[in-house]
């Protein structure tokens, strides 16, 4: 089976975007509200390119993630795939819980003076909880689909299965009424429009080769709905109902960009796509400990911004470094176990 390095790619992207948008959070002045540590002088310019960002960042990974549990179950059945991922989701989702949201809430609380108290809280890691039911919910029916699914390959391999997904999120949206519509942590509006995406991405991977030759062929049409959409929300002019139109296009923007430019293995992807995980779990511990430590620091605001998206990084990679390195560590954050070496005789 061939592995497609351009998802990997992305997911990777996708984390990386993850880390700059909290990292603006912590410059803007509504940060606190949502225990992200703030700096004293707050930047404005930032929200244009988080808005740009932030319809499609979210549901960017509930798709890759759907396609991600495709490819394992081609080769596990369903009680083998909900084994897997209670390990190595369902587990370092309760251990961040405990033990790494806390430590992160403290740093906010401590930087702001509050009294110090033991707190436990899903915080950002309300994502791995939904992915986890998702794949409890679905993995009977997405068994089915591997055996009985050819009509969904000829829907999806068309334009009308890209309608399908649109249609599903809009009505989403005309139901649940979110607002804003970005806000998607620990709320009903995230937990459907994210299983939504989680499905589509599974159809998507399960279509194969006719769903990507579709939008390869259609490429400068959603490109330009892309920019079209984005100009319009922008301007106020979107009602929410219909940003699901943009946050599509954006998605499959990035895909088929990824299809034909990075489906590339390397050793940077190697190294990057298993620290992707552990990454995504400590990354407000070191952006909180950051923003404590450079918001009294009188510099330009943009040049303290790097500095922060640089030692979240940093203190991200090096936690990796230690993480990988035993087996209960890898346990506890969802990573593979290591194979042992064979030793080959003479």
């Amino acid at each position: 089976m061939n592995r497609r390095f351009d998802i990997d790619w992305i997911r990777v992207i996708a984390i990386g975007l993850l880390i700059i948008y909290h990292s603006a959070i912590a410059f803007q002045p509504w940060g606190t509200m949502i225990a992200f540590v703030t700096n004293k002088d707050p930047w404005a310019a930032l929200w244009l390119p988080m808005g740009l960002l932030n319809v499609w960042r979210i549901p960017l990974l509930f798709f890759v993630s759907g396609m991600g549990v495709y490819f394992a179950m081609r080769s596990r059945t369903p009680k083998q795939l909900v084994g897997e991922r209670a390990r190595r989701i369902l587990v370092p989702y309760l251990f961040g819980i405990f033990f790494i949201v806390p430590i992160q809430i403290s740093i906010w609380r401590y930087h702001n003076g509050m009294r110090f108290f033991y707190t436990y809280d899903p915080a950002h890691l309300w994502f791995l909880g939904n992915i986890f039911a998702y794949v409890v919910i679905w993995v009977l029916v997405f068994y089915l689909v591997n055996k009985n699914g050819e009509w969904v390959r000829r829907m999806f391999s068309t334009p009308l299965g890209i309608l399908i997904v649109i249609a599903a999120l809009m009505t989403e949206a005309l139901i649940i009424k979110p607002v804003p519509y970005e806000l998607y942590a620990a709320t009903w509006h995230g937990f459907f429009l994210g299983m939504i995406a989680f499905v589509s991405g599974y159809v998507f991977a399960f279509t194969g080769i006719p769903f990507w030759n579709m939008i390869t062929k259609w490429k400068w049409v959603i490109f330009g709905m892309v920019v079209v959409l984005a100009a319009l929300r922008l301007q106020m002019i979107t009602p929410s109902y219909m940003i699901p139109a943009e946050t599509v296009c954006w998605v499959l923007s990035v895909l088929v960009l990824g299809y034909k430019y990075l489906n590339k293995d390397s050793s940077v992807l190697s190294y990057l796509s298993e620290a992707a995980y552990p990454v995504y779990i400590v990354h407000l511990v070191f952006q909180n400990l950051g923003a404590s430590l450079l918001s009294p620091l009188n510099i330009p605001v943009p040049v303290k911004f790097m500095m922060l998206v640089l030692f979240t990084l940093a203190g991200c990679l090096l936690t990796y470094e230690v993480i990988k390195r035993t087996r209960p560590t890898r346990f506890l954050f969802g990573l593979k176990p290591v194979r042992p070496s064979v030793v080959q005789y003479s």
